[in-house]
């Protein structure tokens, strides 16, 4: 969508709340401090198993096969191969170079 820019800018704006204003996306039930008190209680109520269902640990390897269907540990180039890892590179941090 082209908007002009005087249009771009008036629906940007109207996502800034005026002073005194505060967002209420972390108030009500989703607040931070009673979220999981407020969830087992919203599930009760709408008739669900109050405890929040386990969900499994799975790896970044798994994840990435099961969403999109890309295996990691096959070779990029030829699809045939296994990739293993050979060595790891110890973590630069560019806030600590001494």
């Amino acid at each position: 969508m082209t908007l002009d820019a005087q249009e771009f800018i008036r629906r940007f704006l109207l996502h800034i709340l005026p002073d005194g204003f505060m967002r209420v996306r972390h108030f009500g039930y989703l607040a931070n401090r009673t979220k999981k008190q407020n969830l087992s209680r919203c599930r009760e109520l709408l008739g669900l198993n109050p405890a929040l269902p386990e969900v499994p640990k799975k790896s970044s390897q798994d994840l990435m096969l099961e969403l999109t269907g890309i295996d990691l540990s096959r070779c990029p180039r030829c699809k045939q191969g296994t990739m293993r890892i050979v060595a790891e590179l110890p973590r630069i941090s560019p806030w600590n170079s001494s």
